[in-house]
């Protein structure tokens, strides 16, 4: 009777187990190394501020986040592999305005990013700066107009690629000025700066980062930023908008999903980058790149990039450019 008694128990108990409504526990997100997605060539000035965001990141969620430079098209490719990635939390986006920009630059883009991803957080806005090879005579903005109107065509601009606002920063100056100069897209403002240094081309607008690195080393001159104010970190270098009244070029930089990625990985992330931007060393190390950090929550941030993707949309049809 006791041996019946025992069998009907644990029976019993495996039926009890079998019906139980209770789901067993996830694993905590993240539970491996998450890959984030670069549109740009290492050592630039997206690729710099990657590297500080993932290290912090990974400090932060306990496993590591792999930076992967994926190039090309204006960033457009790294785009893509993050959009047709699995919605799981494990590939992400860098973004910055080359995603705004590339809405309505590019005709034939495989996907639409505003429908595609969901905002993650923003990290920090940057301006831009003018740079131009030592070799270059013009020491001023308007030295810089006049030369270039004296010279019509005989003047090339590097970028990190099309639809960057390298690129369109660019394009907005030649139209708000009436400057012809010849376009010389690059995989990322890194690979340029060698051209640029030599007087093969001779500027860039590039962002802050690395554009700041390279005029600090004296290989390069700085002659305006493109914010419409001096920028805290560069006061004595001149707003382009001193000259040019108007022009303005300001970055964001952030991180985006593939759209499904659920609410609580999203909800991880966004505290976790919450997280570093409070964290005194990681403010000084952006602070170092000539950018303000800039957190947000993901609502702030998916409506800073539709409203920049206006703006630029408005640019590049101002400017009169498009890509196929």
């Amino acid at each position: 009777m006791l041996r019946i008694l025992r069998n009907g128990v644990f029976g019993l108990a495996v039926l009890l187990g079998l019906f139980s409504t209770t789901p067993p526990a996830a694993a905590a997100y993240p539970d491996r190394p998450v890959h984030w997605m670069i549109g740009f060539a290492a050592g630039g000035p997206v690729d710099i501020v990657a590297r500080i965001m993932a290290q912090a990141l990974s400090d932060r969620l306990g496993q590591q986040f792999i930076v992967e430079n994926r190039t090309g098209s204006g960033g457009n490719i790294a785009a893509a592999a993050a959009i047709n990635a699995a919605p799981d939390g494990y590939t992400l986006l860098f973004v910055a305005p080359n995603n705004a920009i590339s809405t309505s630059l590019y005709k034939k883009l495989p996907f639409d990013f505003l429908r595609d991803t969901v905002p993650v957080a923003s990290i920090m806005q940057l301006t831009n700066m003018l740079v131009v090879s030592n070799a270059f005579p013009a020491k001023t903005v308007q030295e810089f107009i006049d030369y270039c109107k004296a010279n019509p065509g005989k003047i090339s601009y590097a970028s990190s690629g099309n639809g960057t606002s390298v690129h369109m920063s660019a394009e907005l100056f030649k139209v708000m000025t009436k400057c012809d100069m010849i376009h010389v897209p690059y995989r990322g403002s890194a690979i340029a700066f060698p051209d640029i240094i030599s007087n093969k081309v001779q500027l860039i607008f590039d962002n802050l980062p690395s554009a700041l690195e390279q005029a600090k080393g004296g290989n390069v001159r700085a002659l305006g930023v493109t914010s419409p104010q001096r920028w805290p970190s560069v006061p004595d270098v001149p707003a382009i908008a001193e000259t040019v009244p108007g022009f303005e070029s300001v970055g964001f930089y952030g991180i985006s999903a593939p759209k499904g990625t659920p609410s609580e990985v999203i909800e991880t992330l966004n505290k976790a980058i919450g997280d570093a931007l409070k964290d005194p060393k990681v403010i000084a190390r952006l602070a170092e790149t000539g950018g303000i950090h800039k957190p947000m929550t993901p609502a702030e941030f998916g409506k800073l990039v539709t409203d920049e993707t206006e703006k630029w949309r408005k640019v590049v049809e101002f400017a009169g450019v498009s890509v196929d």
